[in-house]
């Protein structure tokens, strides 16, 4: 069984005991249970129900693993040609880790 959930402005393939970073949760807490409810598909061994815009009575239920997690950094070059113009910026996203629960449908 698994479902497609939107968390945090993302889309994510959702099944019992898988890990999944998603973008920073400021709210949640490690070792807490958070709930998704904007389940926009759910396959149950063949039988899809899909969302308009979502299923009714879905959701999905996550542990927080870790809130301070950093993605890999991900660095932004410009440059301009034979101006001498060159730029460097670097970015590291920061990532809550949940896992996955259970899927109710």
């Amino acid at each position: 069984m698994y479902a497609i959930v939107e968390m945090q402005g993302q889309q994510f393939r959702a099944e019992a005991g898988k890990k999944l970073f998603i973008h920073r949760m400021e709210e949640a807490e490690q070792g807490k249970s958070v709930e998704f409810e904007k389940v926009l598909l759910v396959d149950n061994e063949g039988a899809i129900a899909v969302g308009a815009p979502f299923v009714e009575g879905a959701k999905v239920v996550c542990e927080v693993l870790d809130n301070t997690v950093r993605g890999d950094k991900v660095l932004v070059f410009h440059k301009k040609r034979r101006k001498g113009y060159k730029k460097l910026n670097g970015h590291r996203q920061n990532f809550t880790e949940v896992l996955v629960k259970e899927i109710i449908a």
